[in-house]
């Protein structure tokens, strides 16, 4: 008699959920501009706000900076830059400073767009640094709690420029509420 081998339910398992598996791509619309002149006025003017914003970033360890500016419906613009600190997981990217800073400010008002421009002291920064997964997880929350689509502008200072639509873009499977409530 065969001794039964211990993993060889979990094939069957396997092989069972394969025949009723259904692969879906998840893609997205990436514009790419070549320079920030390529922008509309209105983009252009909040990207240059995150690269004043990046001015004011404390970055003595890394030496990356971020500037970031979120515009708001009411037309205010709020800025953000990272803040570092010796004990690095107690700093913050400038993209939650600014959103948090919204949020707290301007409670209720909509987000219609957060431009983000990166640099360094170290190396050239030659494409846009696209946001972390904790700051993509924060903007997609303020985007699922007012119904609509944050735009999100990523810059270098001297070079290309990216733009998608939505943060929901490029976190397709974004954790949320629902999953925390049995409603």
């Amino acid at each position: 008699m065969e001794k039964p081998v211990p993993w060889a339910g979990f094939l069957i398992f396997d092989i069972h959920l394969k025949r009723h598996m259904e692969k879906k791509k998840i893609d997205f619309e990436l514009l790419i501009y070549e320079n920030i002149n390529e922008l509309s006025q209105n983009d252009q003017e909040l990207l240059e706000k995150a690269k004043a914003a990046m001015g004011n970033a404390y970055a003595p360890y890394s030496k990356f900076k971020v500037g970031a500016a979120v515009l708001l419906e009411n037309g205010e613009v709020v800025i953000g830059s990272n803040q570092e600190n010796a004990s690095y997981p107690s700093g913050l990217c400038a993209e939650r400073v600014a959103v948090f800073h919204a949020g707290a400010e301007y409670p209720g008002v909509a987000i219609i767009s957060v431009a983000i421009i990166a640099s360094s002291s170290l190396h050239e920064v030659a494409i846009p640094a696209a946001p972390c997964g904790n700051c993509r997880q924060s903007i997609i929350e303020y985007e699922q709690k007012q119904k609509s689509s944050i735009s999100i502008l990523m810059g270098v200072p001297n070079g290309p420029v990216y733009k998608c639509a939505s943060m929901s873009d490029i976190l397709p499977l974004a954790f949320n509420s629902s999953f925390l409530s049995d409603s």
